[in-house]
């Protein structure tokens, strides 16, 4: 009784947030739920075990780099008795899967199985105990999995909306190519610097471009990009008073290495703070090299929300640092537009 009490209150919670299935055509079904909520397919028995608490402390650790806790998704699970048609169109999905059929743990991804957008992550392995170590040891990347695929959804979104002055600014400054939410209405310029920002009160949502020249390697060192930071942020973004600016809290930001469009970069999260003022909040910049002007160009997001969660408010936000595309890559996303025109030109002669 217990477990069908809890698949009943997940579906009425499903209908009460509004997220019955739609249409967008005969054959595509919309998924239901809300960005970075996940639904764990699993025993209910197990779900209370070492091994279940394993799978919910993985999903449910702190999002790193902002004032407040906060877990990286909301959780919710269901017995496998009651994984039914309605369940299976939500968007992030964990299935545990404990046979002895398997020699080890392992992972693997599917996309838009019942529904679009989908992902549905199946864990498997022998034991629970097996499950439980390997659970341990890819906590992180589980966490990866989803906070990317959610990621890529807002970066879809955005490419088909979003606000075109900071494109075509961005475009003229910069030669780049980034999409930002419409919501960001206020601007200003600077020496290759540009901000724009929702300038509300209670949850301001801010980005910030700027490039200087290329010198060296040690450029993309944590040290040095905290305080070019600094130094521009004093500059261009002054507070309310004379000596007030904005800062870089640095005791509390990690600097590492990532991946973007398949080169380097050098990803920054943390708190910034405003000098002699009480503001402050998180921030998340992308620092990369415009090998063909010789350049550095880093792009950044940051929150002022002191009364509000801040998790979606700046994830929603580092989608766009992913969109951005610097002359290079878009000279070559160009020159394959023309070639798919001439291809098709030739097809239909």
């Amino acid at each position: 009784m217990k477990k069908r009490i809890l698949n009943i209150q997940i579906s009425i919670w499903l209908i009460l947030s509004g997220m019955i299935l739609t249409f967008s055509s005969c054959s595509e079904i919309t998924s239901s739920g809300r960005a970075y909520e996940v639904l764990v397919v699993i025993n209910e028995g197990m779900w209370e075990r070492p091994s279940g608490r394993a799978l919910f402390n993985a999903l449910d650790m702190d999002v790193p780099g902002i004032p407040m806790s906060e877990r990286s998704f909301k959780i919710m699970h269901t017995d496998p008795a009651y994984y039914d048609s309605t369940l299976k169109l939500i968007r992030n999905i964990i299935l545990v899967d404990i046979r002895d059929v398997y020699t080890q743990g392992g992972m693997k991804i599917a996309h838009n199985v019942y529904a679009a957008p989908q992902d549905i992550l199946t864990i498997q392995a022998p034991d629970e105990e097996t499950f439980k170590e390997y659970v341990e040891k890819n906590a992180q990347k589980i966490v990866d999995i989803f906070t990317r695929a959610e990621m890529n959804r807002q970066i879809d979104l955005l490419s088909r909306k979003h606000n075109d002055y900071i494109a075509t600014t961005v475009q003229e400054m910069f030669g780049c190519e980034i999409w930002l939410p419409a919501e960001l209405s206020s601007s200003k310029k600077g020496q290759d610097f540009f901000w724009a920002s929702t300038n509300t009160a209670t949850s301001d949502r801010n980005f910030v471009i700027y490039s200087y020249p290329y010198t060296d390697a040690r450029t993309f060192t944590h040290e040095f990009l905290m305080h070019k930071r600094d130094s521009v942020m004093k500059e261009n973004i002054p507070g309310a008073q004379e000596g007030m600016y904005m800062m870089t809290d640095t005791a509390l930001v990690v600097s590492k290495p990532i991946s973007v469009h398949g080169k380097y970069a050098m990803e920054s999260r943390g708190l910034w703070r405003v000098k002699n003022d009480f503001m402050g909040g998180p921030f998340v910049s992308h620092t990369r090299l415009d090998e063909e002007n010789q350049r550095v160009i880093t792009a950044e997001i940051f929150i002022y929300a002191p009364d509000r969660k801040n998790r979606d408010l700046v994830r929603g936000m580092e989608a766009s640092l992913y969109s951005l595309q610097l002359p290079a890559e878009l000279k070559e996303k160009q020159e394959a537009a023309a070639e798919a025109v001439v291809e098709e030109a030739e097809v239909s002669e």
